[in-house]
């Protein structure tokens, strides 16, 4: 089966209000309460984004996220009454696209949701674009180098894909932090690591970097 949003939260009866209340919007929604429900879960049916607590009974939901980074990039946020900046980043850092903190607001956990499966759908619309050597595949969620497939994971795609929507064009910092972290509560720190990571697969001389350029004090352009 398909679904809109699968929570993988040992708190039962919040997970239950959580999927409820997804549903009355049209979001198909399912929960697990462990690790080992997810993955076979996940086996079974399409979902498109996960929210993960971090404290599950068996098993860390950091592991879990890490597990499930090896075999797919769709988006996963974290929700957790853990409130320390170590927490929150280790969350991102592994793979996490954005952490909410208990206790949530349902309306506002439902909006961010909505607004990255929405930006899912208009890539997917977009399908598949190719300029100067790079080839970007909404649908797979891909970018080729000369044909050759640079292994970006989720974070590094939607970064990747808004700078291409945004080629040769300067994209301020504050910008990306809000399309595509979805929050300025990130530093400049982690964007400069991704930043990076999208030279060292993109770049064929990642230290003297031609496509993706640095615009100091504002953000970054790719020129194509």
């Amino acid at each position: 089966m398909n679904y809109s949003c699968l929570i993988v939260d040992d708190e039962q009866e919040l997970a239950q209000a959580t999927c409820e209340y997804f549903e009355m919007f049209g979001l198909h929604t399912a929960f697990v309460t462990n690790g080992e429900e997810c993955r076979r879960f996940l086996t079974q049916n399409e979902v498109k984004l996960l929210l993960l607590d971090i404290n599950l009974k068996n098993e860390s939901g950091f592991l879990l996220c890490k597990d499930i980074r090896k075999e797919t990039d769709l988006p996963i946020f974290f929700i957790s009454a853990r409130q320390s900046d170590d927490d929150i980043l280790m969350a991102l850092n592994i793979g996490g696209d954005d952490y909410i903190k208990k206790p949530y607001s349902l309306s506002v956990l439902l909006a961010k949701v909505k607004v990255v499966l929405k930006r899912m759908e208009s890539m997917n619309d977009r399908k598949r674009e190719e300029t100067g050597g790079i080839c970007i595949d909404y649908n797979a969620r891909k970018v080729l180098v000369d044909q050759k497939d640079a292994g970006l994971k989720g974070k590094e795609f939607k970064l990747f894909a808004y700078l291409y929507a945004h080629k040769n064009t300067v994209v301020t910092k504050s910008e990306l932090f809000a399309n595509v972290w979805g929050d300025e509560f990130f530093s400049d720190g982690t964007l400069n690591v991704h930043i990076r990571k999208l030279r060292e697969k993109i770049e064929k001389d990642p230290n003297n970097p031609v496509l993706i350029k640095t615009i100091w004090g504002t953000g970054y352009i790719l020129e194509l």
